[in-house]
């Protein structure tokens, strides 16, 4: 039987954050992942480290927590992630967006972060591809960008290098734990046994709770991206309409009736390799993961209103993702009471890549019964106590 001290099941990039600092700060650590590493929801995703897009105060603290600790990684793990902080921006489409941009602005500010407006000259100084009726926007300095595939590979071999043992292929099909305190984990390769077991699973996190009876609300949200070539520069930096944040947490938006049915908003997200990323969509479908081209269509028509002179590019290919949904948007990152020793690290919807080194100090920190780099309550497990969700 295979003993450790903390097993990490999920071999996506928050697993992967667990498994380094974990293995940094002296733990034995075995990370379990049903499928290949980094197959899920962190290989079909953009790759931002964000705070314009988090609600100002924790939320957004949080993020500009986790910048911090991945610039600190770009320096310290031995593989490159194409790691870079040009900041971002969000563009606004009229005079009330504006206004709103505006408020959001000031409550940023007040909470310490590095935002700015900007008016419809520095706009169109950003990209000359940008439409010209935009008005204005929004800058936050610090945003960076990273790819996201690379970031938790080079978790995962950093933490290998420390002495954490990692297994893919490897699906767990039953937890349970002894009087003695030790976890008892059955996979499809063998029986672990372990001191401390972190749910890190992202959308098959319930399925993992379900094993010691408890309900973890997160859901599948399916989101598309398209990868597009460029002839020319279009812009060194990420953009994001305004609406993203109005259909992030779920406003009313003035849009065609496709547009609002699949949450479409622009995103756009320049690589390494000078070609670029456009997303975004939201929607509930379950665990179906297939491309719909009718959302495809709505995202390309919807960054041609933003980048006019898009519509002559070519895309590349498409792909779409499941984004593990909480209600409060939040992740839950949290002891669970009623097990002692058990953890759950999960429920970052888009916030995955942005909060995946946070993320994994905060459970290193729990394990080794540190005082936590942030205040852990508002995304404590307890939160969801007695409630039932609705969307």
């Amino acid at each position: 039987m295979n003993h450790c001290d903390v097993l990490v099941i999920g071999g996506g990039i928050i697993g992967c954050s667990i498994a380094y600092y974990a293995s940094k700060y002296g733990r034995e650590v075995t990370l379990l992942e049903k499928g290949e590493f980094v197959s899920g929801t962190s290989s079909r995703c953009d790759g931002n480290i964000l705070a314009i897009d988090k609600d100002p105060g924790f939320d957004s603290q949080m993020s500009l927590l986790s910048q911090k600790l991945v610039d600190e990684l770009s320096r310290n793990l031995e593989h490159s992630f194409e790691y870079r902080a040009p900041g971002s921006i969000l563009v606004c489409e009229s005079d009330e967006e504006m206004e709103a941009a505006k408020k959001w602005v000031d409550r940023q500010k007040a909470a310490g972060l590095p935002f700015r407006m900007l008016d419809h000259q520095d706009i169109m100084q950003e990209s000359p591809f940008f439409a010209d009726d935009l008005v204005g926007g929004l800058e936050c300095a610090t945003d960076s960008t990273v790819n996201p595939y690379l970031l938790a590979f080079s978790l995962l071999e950093e933490a290998k290098k420390l002495g954490a043992n990692a297994l893919k292929q490897t699906e767990v099909k039953s937890l349970k734990k002894e009087q003695t305190g030790t976890f008892i984990v059955e996979t499809t390769n063998g029986v672990f046994t372990a001191d401390h077991v972190v749910n890190a699973a992202g959308v098959w996190a319930p399925r993992i709770g379900e094993m010691f009876d408890l309900a973890i609300p997160v859901e599948p949200r399916k989101g598309h991206i398209i990868v597009a070539s460029r002839q020319q520069h279009v812009g060194s930096r990420k953009v994001m309409e305004f609406g993203y944040l109005i259909s992030k947490f779920g406003g009313v938006r003035r849009v065609d009736e496709l547009t609002e049915k699949y949450g479409v908003a622009l995103v756009f997200e320049p690589t390494e390799s000078q070609n670029f990323l456009i997303g975004s969509s939201r929607e509930f479908v379950g665990f179906h993961t297939k491309v719909n081209n009718e959302v495809i269509k709505c995202i390309a028509n919807r960054a041609i209103r933003f980048y006019p002179k898009m519509a002559d590019m070519m895309v590349i290919r498409s792909y779409a993702g499941l984004r593990p949904w909480t209600e409060d948007h939040l992740p839950i990152v949290s002891r669970v009471d009623s097990v002692p020793n058990f953890y759950i690290a999960a429920g970052h919807e888009g916030d995955g890549i942005s909060l995946a080194a946070i993320t994994g100090k905060l459970v290193e920190e729990l394990i080794n019964e540190k005082e936590t780099s942030i205040p852990i309550e508002p995304l404590s497990y307890n939160r969801f106590a007695g409630k039932v969700l609705s969307r």
